[in-house]
Protein backbone atom coordinates (compact mmCIF):
# COMPACT_ATOMS: atom_id res chain seq x y z
CA UNK A 1 0.00 0.00 0.00
CA UNK A 2 3.09 2.21 0.85
CA UNK A 3 4.50 1.63 -2.48
CA UNK A 4 1.19 2.51 -4.26
CA UNK A 5 0.51 5.97 -1.97
CA UNK A 6 3.90 6.53 -3.53
CA UNK A 7 3.14 5.92 -6.86
CA UNK A 8 0.16 8.50 -6.33
CA UNK A 9 1.75 10.94 -5.37
CA UNK A 10 4.09 11.62 -8.32
CA UNK A 11 2.67 13.85 -10.29
CA UNK A 12 3.27 12.47 -13.45
CA UNK A 13 1.93 9.03 -12.96
CA UNK A 14 -1.60 10.77 -11.27
CA UNK A 15 -1.85 12.79 -15.24
CA UNK A 16 -1.34 9.29 -16.70
CA UNK A 17 -4.05 7.46 -14.64
CA UNK A 18 -6.22 10.72 -14.80
CA UNK A 19 -5.53 9.83 -18.57
CA UNK A 20 -6.70 6.15 -18.22
CA UNK A 21 -10.13 7.20 -16.35
CA UNK A 22 -11.34 9.15 -18.99
CA UNK A 23 -14.13 8.05 -20.51
CA UNK A 24 -13.99 8.41 -24.70
CA UNK A 25 -17.83 9.61 -24.84
CA UNK A 26 -18.11 12.47 -22.24
CA UNK A 27 -14.35 13.23 -22.15
CA UNK A 28 -14.62 13.02 -18.38
CA UNK A 29 -13.45 10.60 -15.64
CA UNK A 30 -15.67 7.68 -14.85
CA UNK A 31 -18.79 8.12 -13.22
CA UNK A 32 -20.25 5.25 -11.35
CA UNK A 33 -21.21 2.86 -11.73
CA UNK A 34 -18.80 1.61 -14.57
CA UNK A 35 -19.31 -1.24 -17.28
CA UNK A 36 -17.08 -2.80 -19.08
CA UNK A 37 -17.78 -3.72 -22.91
CA UNK A 38 -16.87 -7.37 -24.15
CA UNK A 39 -13.85 -5.95 -25.97
CA UNK A 40 -12.96 -4.72 -22.76
CA UNK A 41 -13.32 -1.10 -22.88
CA UNK A 42 -14.95 0.85 -20.20
CA UNK A 43 -18.07 3.65 -20.68
CA UNK A 44 -19.86 5.40 -17.97
CA UNK A 45 -23.15 4.27 -18.06
CA UNK A 46 -25.10 7.33 -18.46
CA UNK A 47 -22.78 7.46 -21.90
CA UNK A 48 -23.14 4.08 -22.40
CA UNK A 49 -26.94 4.28 -22.58
CA UNK A 50 -27.08 7.33 -24.49
CA UNK A 51 -24.71 5.89 -27.45
CA UNK A 52 -27.55 2.74 -27.42
CA UNK A 53 -30.60 4.93 -27.33
CA UNK A 54 -29.09 6.56 -30.46
CA UNK A 55 -28.11 3.40 -31.67
CA UNK A 56 -31.24 2.24 -30.70
CA UNK A 57 -34.18 4.02 -31.32
CA UNK A 58 -37.03 1.74 -31.24
CA UNK A 59 -35.51 0.49 -27.62
CA UNK A 60 -37.54 1.68 -24.58
CA UNK A 61 -36.66 0.59 -21.61
CA UNK A 62 -36.32 -2.84 -19.62
CA UNK A 63 -39.01 -4.65 -19.30
CA UNK A 64 -40.34 -4.05 -22.82
CA UNK A 65 -41.22 -7.25 -25.70
CA UNK A 66 -38.33 -5.79 -27.38
CA UNK A 67 -35.59 -8.44 -27.30
CA UNK A 68 -32.69 -5.91 -26.99
CA UNK A 69 -30.63 -4.27 -29.48
CA UNK A 70 -26.68 -3.45 -30.46
CA UNK A 71 -23.94 -0.64 -30.89
CA UNK A 72 -20.29 0.20 -31.92
CA UNK A 73 -17.82 0.38 -29.31
CA UNK A 74 -16.17 4.07 -29.07
CA UNK A 75 -12.85 2.89 -29.01
CA UNK A 76 -12.45 0.38 -30.79
CA UNK A 77 -15.69 -0.18 -33.17
CA UNK A 78 -16.25 -3.88 -31.66
CA UNK A 79 -20.09 -4.62 -32.40
CA UNK A 80 -21.46 -4.69 -28.69
CA UNK A 81 -24.72 -6.85 -28.39
CA UNK A 82 -27.32 -6.30 -25.90
CA UNK A 83 -30.20 -8.48 -24.47
CA UNK A 84 -33.37 -7.32 -23.39
CA UNK A 85 -31.68 -5.77 -20.60
CA UNK A 86 -29.91 -2.97 -22.61
CA UNK A 87 -26.72 -1.20 -20.72
CA UNK A 88 -28.05 -2.54 -17.31
CA UNK A 89 -27.19 -6.02 -18.78
CA UNK A 90 -23.09 -5.06 -19.06
CA UNK A 91 -21.13 -6.07 -15.52
CA UNK A 92 -20.07 -3.25 -13.59
CA UNK A 93 -16.46 -2.28 -13.31
CA UNK A 94 -15.58 -2.59 -9.68
CA UNK A 95 -12.00 -2.31 -9.88
CA UNK A 96 -12.09 0.72 -11.94
CA UNK A 97 -14.56 2.55 -9.60
CA UNK A 98 -12.23 2.27 -6.64
CA UNK A 99 -9.28 3.30 -8.64
CA UNK A 100 -11.44 6.23 -8.85
CA UNK A 101 -12.21 6.66 -5.71
CA UNK A 102 -8.55 6.64 -4.47
CA UNK A 103 -7.73 8.67 -6.75
CA UNK A 104 -10.24 11.43 -5.99
CA UNK A 105 -9.52 11.22 -2.53
CA UNK A 106 -6.13 11.49 -3.10
CA UNK A 107 -6.57 14.78 -5.39
CA UNK A 108 -8.34 16.51 -2.87
CA UNK A 109 -5.62 15.67 -0.09
CA UNK A 110 -3.11 17.65 -2.70
CA UNK A 111 -2.47 21.35 -1.59
CA UNK A 112 -3.95 23.61 -4.84
CA UNK A 113 -1.35 24.90 -6.21
CA UNK A 114 -1.04 28.39 -8.39
CA UNK A 115 -0.72 27.37 -11.31
CA UNK A 116 -3.35 24.43 -11.63
CA UNK A 117 -6.58 26.57 -12.10
CA UNK A 118 -6.52 29.18 -14.83
CA UNK A 119 -5.44 33.12 -13.55
CA UNK A 120 -6.79 36.25 -15.62
CA UNK A 121 -4.20 37.48 -17.86
CA UNK A 122 -5.14 41.08 -16.77
CA UNK A 123 -5.54 40.57 -12.89
CA UNK A 124 -2.62 37.67 -11.87
CA UNK A 125 -3.91 37.31 -9.03
CA UNK A 126 -7.50 36.90 -9.66
CA UNK A 127 -8.85 33.33 -10.57
CA UNK A 128 -11.39 32.99 -13.93
CA UNK A 129 -14.49 32.45 -12.41
CA UNK A 130 -17.14 33.82 -14.25
CA UNK A 131 -17.78 33.53 -18.35
CA UNK A 132 -18.65 36.87 -20.22
CA UNK A 133 -21.57 35.97 -22.37
CA UNK A 134 -21.21 38.72 -24.49
CA UNK A 135 -17.72 38.35 -25.61
CA UNK A 136 -17.99 33.89 -25.38
CA UNK A 137 -14.97 34.13 -23.27
CA UNK A 138 -14.01 32.88 -19.42
CA UNK A 139 -12.88 36.04 -17.09
CA UNK A 140 -12.67 37.11 -13.90
CA UNK A 141 -14.72 38.93 -11.43
CA UNK A 142 -12.02 42.16 -11.59
CA UNK A 143 -12.59 42.25 -15.33
CA UNK A 144 -16.67 42.42 -14.67
CA UNK A 145 -16.40 45.07 -12.32
CA UNK A 146 -13.43 47.18 -13.22
CA UNK A 147 -12.31 45.82 -16.24
CA UNK A 148 -12.67 45.27 -20.21
CA UNK A 149 -16.10 43.23 -19.31
CA UNK A 150 -18.21 45.72 -17.16
CA UNK A 151 -20.92 46.61 -19.74
CA UNK A 152 -20.88 42.75 -20.76
CA UNK A 153 -23.59 40.02 -19.43
CA UNK A 154 -21.84 37.23 -17.36
CA UNK A 155 -23.24 34.08 -15.87
CA UNK A 156 -21.06 31.50 -13.46
CA UNK A 157 -18.33 29.75 -15.18
CA UNK A 158 -19.61 26.40 -13.38
CA UNK A 159 -23.43 26.55 -14.97
CA UNK A 160 -22.13 27.42 -18.51
CA UNK A 161 -19.26 24.71 -17.92
CA UNK A 162 -21.96 21.93 -17.45
CA UNK A 163 -24.50 23.62 -19.93
CA UNK A 164 -21.68 23.18 -22.99
CA UNK A 165 -20.68 20.21 -21.67
CA UNK A 166 -23.97 18.19 -21.84
CA UNK A 167 -24.44 19.92 -25.16
CA UNK A 168 -21.08 18.44 -26.49
CA UNK A 169 -21.75 15.05 -24.74
CA UNK A 170 -24.49 15.10 -26.88
CA UNK A 171 -23.14 16.63 -29.76
CA UNK A 172 -20.56 13.03 -29.19
CA UNK A 173 -23.65 10.65 -28.49
CA UNK A 174 -25.13 12.08 -31.71
CA UNK A 175 -21.90 11.52 -33.61
CA UNK A 176 -20.83 8.06 -32.41
CA UNK A 177 -24.86 7.21 -33.44
CA UNK A 178 -24.26 8.47 -36.38
CA UNK A 179 -20.46 7.10 -37.22
CA UNK A 180 -22.27 3.32 -35.88
CA UNK A 181 -25.29 4.47 -39.09
CA UNK A 182 -22.53 4.92 -41.49
CA UNK A 183 -21.15 1.97 -40.30
CA UNK A 184 -23.86 -0.30 -41.05
CA UNK A 185 -24.57 1.01 -44.28
CA UNK A 186 -21.06 0.73 -45.17
CA UNK A 187 -21.27 -3.22 -44.39
CA UNK A 188 -24.10 -3.21 -46.59
CA UNK A 189 -22.82 -1.54 -49.48
CA UNK A 190 -19.92 -3.50 -49.51
CA UNK A 191 -22.11 -6.72 -49.58
CA UNK A 192 -24.05 -5.21 -52.57
CA UNK A 193 -20.57 -4.63 -54.19
CA UNK A 194 -19.95 -8.32 -53.28
CA UNK A 195 -23.42 -9.38 -54.51
CA UNK A 196 -23.28 -7.83 -58.07
CA UNK A 197 -19.96 -9.24 -58.18
CA UNK A 198 -21.29 -13.14 -57.53
CA UNK A 199 -25.05 -11.96 -59.78
CA UNK A 200 -22.43 -10.39 -62.41
CA UNK A 201 -20.01 -13.93 -63.21
CA UNK A 202 -23.30 -15.97 -62.36
CA UNK A 203 -24.58 -13.87 -65.41
CA UNK A 204 -21.84 -14.12 -68.01
CA UNK A 205 -21.60 -17.86 -66.68
CA UNK A 206 -25.25 -18.31 -67.74
CA UNK A 207 -25.07 -16.21 -71.02
CA UNK A 208 -21.98 -17.85 -71.99
CA UNK A 209 -23.73 -21.70 -71.58
CA UNK A 210 -26.78 -19.73 -74.02
CA UNK A 211 -24.28 -19.08 -76.39
CA UNK A 212 -22.71 -22.37 -76.46
CA UNK A 213 -25.95 -24.02 -76.62
CA UNK A 214 -26.78 -22.15 -79.82
CA UNK A 215 -23.35 -22.56 -81.41
CA UNK A 216 -23.84 -26.46 -80.98
CA UNK A 217 -27.29 -25.76 -82.50
CA UNK A 218 -25.53 -24.01 -85.93
CA UNK A 219 -22.95 -26.99 -85.74
CA UNK A 220 -25.66 -29.91 -85.84
CA UNK A 221 -27.84 -27.63 -88.54
CA UNK A 222 -24.59 -26.99 -90.36
CA UNK A 223 -24.07 -30.90 -90.79
CA UNK A 224 -27.37 -31.97 -91.54
CA UNK A 225 -27.51 -29.44 -94.84
CA UNK A 226 -24.08 -30.57 -95.77
CA UNK A 227 -25.37 -34.14 -95.40
CA UNK A 228 -28.03 -33.16 -98.07
CA UNK A 229 -26.09 -31.44 -100.03
CA UNK A 230 -23.25 -34.36 -99.78
CA UNK A 231 -26.39 -36.80 -100.73
CA UNK A 232 -27.88 -34.51 -104.15
CA UNK A 233 -24.28 -34.57 -105.19
CA UNK A 234 -23.21 -37.88 -105.51
CA UNK A 235 -26.52 -39.06 -106.73
CA UNK A 236 -26.59 -36.29 -109.69
CA UNK A 237 -22.87 -37.57 -110.36
CA UNK A 238 -23.71 -41.29 -110.40
CA UNK A 239 -26.24 -40.74 -112.96
CA UNK A 240 -24.33 -38.25 -115.07
CA UNK A 241 -21.18 -40.65 -114.79
CA UNK A 242 -23.95 -43.62 -115.96
CA UNK A 243 -24.42 -42.02 -118.96
CA UNK A 244 -21.12 -41.43 -120.17
CA UNK A 245 -20.75 -44.53 -119.78
CA UNK A 246 -23.40 -45.72 -121.90
CA UNK A 247 -22.38 -43.26 -124.22
CA UNK A 248 -18.83 -44.83 -124.49
CA UNK A 249 -20.56 -47.95 -125.19
CA UNK A 250 -22.40 -46.54 -127.75
CA UNK A 251 -19.60 -44.40 -129.62
CA UNK A 252 -17.04 -47.76 -129.22
CA UNK A 253 -19.89 -49.67 -130.88
CA UNK A 254 -20.42 -47.23 -133.80
CA UNK A 255 -16.64 -46.51 -134.34
CA UNK A 256 -16.20 -50.47 -134.77
CA UNK A 257 -19.60 -50.25 -137.65
CA UNK A 258 -17.70 -47.21 -138.92
CA UNK A 259 -14.45 -49.17 -139.23
CA UNK A 260 -16.29 -52.02 -141.05
CA UNK A 261 -18.26 -49.87 -143.30
CA UNK A 262 -15.19 -48.04 -144.57
CA UNK A 263 -13.43 -51.55 -145.07
CA UNK A 264 -16.38 -52.82 -147.50
CA UNK A 265 -16.64 -49.28 -149.24
CA UNK A 266 -12.90 -49.46 -150.62
CA UNK A 267 -13.39 -52.88 -151.83
CA UNK A 268 -14.45 -52.68 -156.17
CA UNK A 269 -15.22 -55.90 -157.10
CA UNK A 270 -18.59 -57.24 -155.97
CA UNK A 271 -17.18 -60.65 -154.70
CA UNK A 272 -14.97 -58.70 -152.32
CA UNK A 273 -17.39 -56.62 -151.00
CA UNK A 274 -19.96 -59.47 -150.51
CA UNK A 275 -16.78 -60.89 -148.72
CA UNK A 276 -16.11 -58.38 -146.35
CA UNK A 277 -19.45 -58.70 -144.74
CA UNK A 278 -20.63 -55.15 -144.42
CA UNK A 279 -22.81 -54.06 -141.54
CA UNK A 280 -26.33 -54.80 -142.05
CA UNK A 281 -28.84 -51.30 -142.45
CA UNK A 282 -30.61 -51.83 -139.68
CA UNK A 283 -27.33 -52.44 -137.25
CA UNK A 284 -26.43 -49.03 -138.86
CA UNK A 285 -29.89 -47.78 -138.16
CA UNK A 286 -29.66 -49.24 -134.60
CA UNK A 287 -26.33 -47.49 -134.18
CA UNK A 288 -27.37 -44.13 -135.18
CA UNK A 289 -30.12 -44.02 -132.72
CA UNK A 290 -27.21 -42.92 -129.91
CA UNK A 291 -28.50 -39.92 -129.81
CA UNK A 292 -31.68 -41.02 -128.81
CA UNK A 293 -29.58 -42.01 -125.20
CA UNK A 294 -30.99 -40.60 -121.78
CA UNK A 295 -30.20 -36.68 -121.38
CA UNK A 296 -29.77 -34.53 -118.47
CA UNK A 297 -31.94 -31.37 -117.95
CA UNK A 298 -30.44 -27.93 -118.34
CA UNK A 299 -29.23 -26.67 -115.39
CA UNK A 300 -29.44 -30.23 -114.06
CA UNK A 301 -25.95 -30.13 -112.73
CA UNK A 302 -26.79 -26.49 -110.51
CA UNK A 303 -26.87 -27.28 -106.67
CA UNK A 304 -28.86 -23.27 -106.01
CA UNK A 305 -31.63 -24.99 -104.34
CA UNK A 306 -29.35 -25.69 -101.66
CA UNK A 307 -28.74 -22.00 -100.80
CA UNK A 308 -29.54 -20.81 -97.15
CA UNK A 309 -30.57 -17.29 -96.67
CA UNK A 310 -29.14 -16.42 -93.27
CA UNK A 311 -30.12 -12.51 -93.46
CA UNK A 312 -33.29 -12.83 -90.80
CA UNK A 313 -30.70 -14.91 -88.28
CA UNK A 314 -28.20 -12.15 -88.72
CA UNK A 315 -30.61 -9.43 -88.14
CA UNK A 316 -32.14 -11.83 -85.32
CA UNK A 317 -28.42 -11.91 -84.06
CA UNK A 318 -27.88 -8.32 -83.93
CA UNK A 319 -31.18 -8.09 -82.22
CA UNK A 320 -30.25 -9.86 -79.25
CA UNK A 321 -30.54 -7.96 -76.15
CA UNK A 322 -31.00 -8.69 -72.39
CA UNK A 323 -34.47 -8.88 -71.61
CA UNK A 324 -35.86 -5.92 -70.02
CA UNK A 325 -36.57 -5.04 -66.17
CA UNK A 326 -40.47 -5.66 -64.84
CA UNK A 327 -39.47 -2.52 -63.16
CA UNK A 328 -38.42 -1.20 -66.04
CA UNK A 329 -41.51 -2.12 -68.15
CA UNK A 330 -43.51 -0.95 -64.93
CA UNK A 331 -42.12 2.69 -64.99
CA UNK A 332 -41.90 3.20 -68.97
CA UNK A 333 -45.83 2.06 -68.92
CA UNK A 334 -46.04 4.91 -65.88
CA UNK A 335 -44.54 7.29 -68.40
CA UNK A 336 -47.15 6.24 -71.25
CA UNK A 337 -50.10 6.82 -69.39
CA UNK A 338 -48.97 10.16 -68.11
CA UNK A 339 -48.11 11.17 -71.55
CA UNK A 340 -51.85 9.66 -72.37
CA UNK A 341 -53.08 11.65 -69.94
CA UNK A 342 -51.46 14.66 -70.61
Amino acid sequence: MEFQAGILHDGSAMESLEKQLICPICLEMFSKPVVILPCQHNLCRKCANDVFQAANPYWQSRGTLISGGRFRCPSCRHEVLLDRHGVYGLQRNLLVENIIDIYKQECSSRPLKKGEHPMCKEHEDERINIYCVTCEVPTCSMCKVFGAHKDCEVAPLESVFQGQKTELNNCISMLVAGNDRIQTIISQLEDSCQSTEENGEAAKRELCARFDALAALLEEKKAELLQRIGREQADKTAFIQSLICQYKEQLEKSSRLVETAIQAAEETGGAAFLMVRPPDPPQIVEASKGARLDKIEQGYESMDAFSVSLEHLSEAVHALDFDPAEEDEEYFDGEEEEEVEE
